[in-house]
C-alpha cells in the first residue's frame, strides 16, 4: 500500500469520525440571558454547541461548548458566553462600534431590491423567501431570478404561495452571474442586495446590511456575516471548523485611497472582503462599473468569482466597502465529501477565473496586480495549504481549528486554481455562441 493510499484513509477515517454539531443562540442582555436553537434546528440539548452570542440582539461572537449530559442548556451556554464575550468597560459590544442599523433617523436605510437566483430548489427557496418576507427593513422589494429553469416549479411556487409581495424574473441562460445581472437590470431600489436560496436571514438582516449607505455616501458596497444554520454532517463540521463563510465580528471599512497596512495584495485579496450570499451594491454605482462579468460564477465553466469580481471593480472605481457583522444570515452548507470536493475545486476556480476577468475587463489594473504577484503567490499557497488542528477551537473563529483540512481537499483547490483562466475564456466563449449580452438597466431582461 502506497504512502498516499494510506494517507488517503486515514484522512477518510478522520473525516467520518466527525460527529453533529449542535446550533444555538444565547442572548445576552444585562444579567439575563435566552437560548434558542438555530434556524431550523431542534431544542438544544446535552452534547457539542455551536452557538452565536449576541449582546443586546447584536451578534458579538461565537463559542463552541459542551453541554454534559443532565445539565441545563441555558445555564451552561450563558455561562460559557460571557467568559468567550465579555461585556466592553463600557458596556457596549465588544472590539466593535455600535450598528449604524439601531434606529432610524440620518441612517435609515434606503429603498432597496432583493435579489435571489435560483435553479430547481423550489424547497430551500421558500425557506429563504420567508425569512426575506419577514424583514423589519422599511422599503424593500425582494425579485426571484429563475435561472435556466427545466420545470415550471420556481415560477408556481412563487406565483402561488408570494403572488404580489416576490417578483418573478426568467433568465435563460446559466450563469450565476448572469442570473444576477438579470436581477440588478430589473432592480428599483436605491440598492440592491444579493443573497442565496440556502440561506435563512436574520429578521434585522436587511436593515443593518443596507443602512450604512445612508451614513457614508462614498459607500459602493457592504457585506455582512454568514454562519452555519447546520452542523449536521462530517462535511459542514470541517467547512465551519475552517472558517466557513464568516469575516469575523469586528465591522471595517475599506478605502482605495487609504489602502490598509495589512493587506499588501489589496484590493485582489477579495475574498477577505464577503461572500456572495450576503452582500449589497448601491445600485447605480455597480451599473456603472457594468454588473458582474457573465463569464464568472457557479453554473458556468469558470464555477465562482462573481462576487469577488463585483467587490474589486467597485473598490477599482474609488468607492469604500464596508463589512458589518450585525448583518447576518445563517447558511445550510453543503453536506456531503463529494460537495466539498467540488468547492474545494470551485472555490480555488474561481479565484483566479475572477481575476482573469478583472484584468480582461480593466487591463489598467495589470500592472497593481503584477506588483504584488510575488505576494499573491505565497497567499495562494497559505490558502490552499494542509491545515492541521491546533488541538481545539471554535467553528468560524477563523484562528482555532478542531479538525485537520484533508490534502485532498488542498490538492484539489490548487487544481482548480490552475484551471480558473482556463474556465474563464471557455465561459466567455460559451456566452459569445449564445449571443448573450449584458442587459440594460432598463430592459427588463427576464420575463414575468
Amino acid at each position: 500500500m502506497s504512502r498516499r493510499t494510506r494517507t488517503a484513509q486515514e484522512e477518510i477515517r478522520r473525516f467520518l469520525a466527525i460527529g453533529a454539531v449542535q446550533v444555538a443562540e444565547v442572548d445576552l442582555r444585562g444579567d439575563e440571558a435566552g437560548l434558542r436553537p438555530g434556524p431550523g434546528s431542534p431544542p438544544v440539548t446535552h452534547g457539542e454547541v455551536f452557538a452565536l452570542v449576541r449582546r443586546d440582539g447584536q451578534p458579538a461572537g461565537t463559542l463552541l461548548g459542551h453541554v454534559p449530559l443532565g445539565a441545563d442548556p441555558k445555564a451552561v451556554l450563558a455561562r460559557l458566553a460571557r467568559e468567550a464575550v465579555p461585556d466592553s468597560p463600557a458596556g457596549g459590544h465588544t472590539g466593535a462600534e455600535a450598528s449604524p442599523g439601531a434606529g432610524a433617523g440620518p441612517g435609515e436605510p434606503p429603498f432597496t431590491t432583493v435579489v435571489v437566483a435560483t435553479r430547481e430548489r423550489a424547497g430551500q427557496l421558500a425557506r429563504a423567501l420567508d425569512s426575506l418576507l419577514a424583514q423589519d427593513h422599511p422599503r424593500f422589494e425582494v425579485v426571484v431570478v429563475d435561472n435556466a429553469p427545466v420545470t415550471d416549479e420556481t415560477h408556481d411556487l412563487v406565483h402561488r404561495k408570494y403572488g404580489e409581495r416576490v417578483r418573478y424574473l426568467r433568465e435563460p441562460v446559466p450563469g450565476l452571474a448572469v442570473a444576477h445581472n438579470a436581477g440588478l437590470a430589473g432592480a428599483r431600489g436605491e440598492v440592491v442586495a444579493f443573497t442565496d436560496d440556502d440561506v435563512v436571514a436574520d429578521p434585522r438582516w436587511l436593515t443593518e446590511l443596507t443602512a450604512p449607505f445612508a451614513a457614508d455616501p462614498r459607500l459602493g458596497c457592504v457585506t455582512g456575516l454568514i454562519l452555519p444554520a447546520r452542523l449536521r454532517t462530517p462535511a459542514q463540521v470541517l467547512l465551519e471548523s475552517h472558517g466557513g463563510f464568516a469575516k469575523g465580528f469586528t465591522p471595517a471599512t475599506y478605502d482605495p485611497r487609504e489602502p490598509p497596512r495589512d493587506e499588501p495584495l489589496f484590493p485582489f485579496t477579495a475574498g477577505r472582503f464577503g461572500s456572495g450570499a450576503n452582500m449589497a451594491f448601491r445600485t447605480g454605482v455597480l451599473r456603472a462599473v457594468g454588473g458582474f462579468d457573465p463569464a464568472t460564477g457557479a453554473g458556468t465553466p469558470a464555477r465562482g468569482g462573481d462576487d469577488l469580481y463585483g467587490f474589486v471593480r467597485v473598490l477599482a472605481q474609488g468607492h469604500r466597502l464596508r463589512y458589518t457583522p450585525y448583518a447576518l444570515v445563517w447558511h445550510h452548507h453543503r453536506e456531503t465529501w463529494a460537495d466539498l470536493e467540488t468547492q474545494a475545486y470551485g472555490y480555488g476556480a474561481g479565484l483566479t477565473a475572477y481575476l482573469t476577468a478583472v484584468l480582461v475587463d480593466r487591463p489598467a489594473l495589470l500592472p497593481a496586480f503584477l506588483a504584488r504577484l510575488p505576494g499573491g503567490l505565497a497567499h495562494a499557497r497559505s490558502l490552499t495549504a494542509v491545515r492541521d488542528t491546533d488541538g481545539g477551537g471554535t467553528p468560524g473563529a477563523h484562528d482555532t481549528r478542531t479538525h485537520p483540512w484533508p490534502r485532498r481537499l488542498s490538492r484539489l483547490q490548487r487544481r482548480g486554481m490552475l484551471y480558473g483562466p482556463v474556465g474563464y475564456l471557455r465561459a466567455r466563449r460559451a456566452l459569445r455562441d449564445a449571443g448573450y449580452r449584458r442587459p440594460d438597466a432598463d430592459s427588463g431582461r427576464g420575463t414575468p
